[in-house]
């Protein structure tokens, strides 16, 4: 039994009529659109085997160059299992180096649309933008974000990175979030391995000095006393190269962590340092510049990078050479020539509870000063009642004591039978959370309130009075009524709705 499509079909009618001499080979080339030399080799077929020349030898055979079905399904598992989260690019060099797996990218594409794993970009309508090209030159302009997401574990962190627009060559580094100590750490870290450069690129963020940090940015102080000139952004797309870098972090890297094992932070910042930067980025992902002279340069010798790549507030210093900083006064202890008052002293913010004091460039030694303290209220109480028992002690006499003082004699004798069952500390205030106040609702028709409410959300305060007094013969005031609901947190419809339900039935 041989199966035909039209177009075979059409074949065989053909060369069965130009075999019976009723079409010439001429118009059968023209019919079958084929050539001259076709339709012949067409028709010696047909004399020798008849009209099974139009199955080609192949048809039912599988290709020599197939590759095993073994194979497919062992792949599909791997990226069900292990590889859910890689492209296929990635994929197709992780099978390559982790499982000794050899496979085409567009093989691996058509396995994982039968499994529905393919991961899609996302597409979205976007504004048209004209492309700008690379500067010329290393150090001319480079670009600075930070990017939360889900690096690792179950916490989100920030990834923090500087990329040189010429080359792509980049320094990152995981940090909590988007801080300025850690921008300022991977600016100096960048600085001390390449040196200076021109412009920093960035966006608005107050972290960088836009609009609502732009007279006490970190970054942009450090910048200016480092002679780098900071450009802002209109939009993400102006420094999308920094952008960019972060989609390919959030592709690659991510899944690389999750293989890896790695779930803390020191662990991520070894792996992105030490393997993924070098072995990826810089082989991949770095480019050659149309200019090789470096524009990056040397940091002087009068720079001292950990002086200028740190948190400076400043406070004004008063007559008594004392300023206050985090709600504490401290005192400048260093020998003085000439008094610095009413000028400004420079606080660089070491730690979260740490500084060190400058001024003019000169480190000074300071100390907290610790001023006395008022006593409370409760402390003040306390102090009176221990007055007047040793003014008792002292006179011998509690009656001449009690005349003095005030303080009738029973408050006297209690005061002292209370120091000695529990010392000065017995001599609190005591008070009782559970003693109901005299003018509070009875406990008993409290009780049947909530019920009656719980059995009647939807009813108000005075429809809930009322009935009281009809059904039960209790009266209580609209506004007792609300004040029970306040107190149980039933005030409202909805609240007595959601407590009634939960009650057992």
């Amino acid at each position: 039994m041989i199966i035909m499509d039209s177009q075979a079909q059409l074949t065989v009618d053909i060369i069965t009529k130009v075999a019976e001499r009723k079409i010439t080979i001429a118009n059968a080339a023209k019919l079958l659109n084929k050539s001259r030399r076709t339709i012949e080799r067409y028709l010696q077929k047909y004399h020798k085997i008849g009209i099974q020349f139009v199955v080609h030898r192949n048809t039912g055979k599988a290709p020599t160059n197939k590759t095993p079905d073994s194979l497919k399904r062992q792949v599909q598992a791997l990226i069900k299992d292990k590889y859910f989260d890689v492209n296929l690019l990635h994929l197709a060099e992780l099978l390559k180096a982790n499982e000794n797996i050899v496979v085409k990218r567009e093989t691996l594409r058509f396995w994982a649309h039968d499994i529905h794993h393919v991961k899609r970009a996302k597409r979205r309508r976007v504004k048209a933008r004209k492309r700008r090209e690379r500067l010329e030159s290393p150090g001319l302009l480079l670009q600075m974000d930070g990017s939360p997401h889900r690096w690792f574990g179950d916490q989100t962190s920030c990834l923090i990175a500087i990329i040189d627009d010429a080359t792509s060559e980049i320094h990152a580094e995981f940090f909590k979030s988007e801080t300025t100590a850690g921008c300022l750490k991977v600016l100096r870290n960048y600085i001390e391995k390449k040196g200076l450069f021109k412009v920093l690129y960035v966006d608005r963020a107050g972290i960088f000095g836009g609009p609502k940090r732009c007279n006490f940015s970190q970054v942009q102080r450090a910048c200016n006393e480092l002679g780098i000139e900071i450009i802002f952004a209109n939009s993400p797309q102006g420094k999308g190269r920094i952008e960019r870098s972060f989609d390919t972090f959030q592709d690659r890297l991510v899944p690389e962590l999750r293989l890896n094992h790695i779930k803390d932070m020191a662990s991520a910042n070894r792996y992105l340092q030490d393997i993924f930067i070098p072995q990826f980025w810089q082989q991949k992902v770095v480019v050659i510049a149309k200019n090789q002279d470096s524009e990056y340069i040397p940091v002087a010798e009068h720079i001292n990078l950990d002086d200028v790549c740190v948190q400076k507030e400043y406070r004004k210093i008063r007559n008594d050479h004392t300023f206050s900083y985090g709600n504490k006064f401290y005192l400048i202890e260093s020998p003085l020539k000439h008094s610095i008052a009413k000028q400004k002293i420079e606080i660089r913010k070491t730690s979260k509870h740490d500084f060190t004091a400058y001024f003019a460039g000169r480190h000074l030694t300071v100390s907290e000063v610790i001023e006395p303290t008022k006593l409370s209220m409760e402390d003040m109480e306390i102090k009176k009642k221990l007055d007047v028992l040793a003014l008792a002690d002292q006179l011998g006499n509690v009656s001449e004591a009690s005349r003095i003082s005030g303080v009738s004699r029973d408050t006297i004798y209690r005061h002292r039978r209370l120091i000695k069952q529990g010392g000065k500390a017995a001599l609190k205030k005591q008070i009782t959370f559970n003693h109901r106040h005299k003018n509070r609702t009875d406990e008993a028709l409290e009780k049947l309130l909530i019920n009656f409410s719980l059995q009647n959300p939807h009813l108000g305060q005075v429809q809930v009075s009322a009935l009281l007094k009809v059904n039960h013969g209790v009266e209580i005031s609209a506004n007792g009524v609300r004040s029970v609901w306040l107190r149980e947190n039933m005030n409202t419809c909805a609240l007595r709705l959601h407590r009634s339900q939960s009650l057992p039935k």
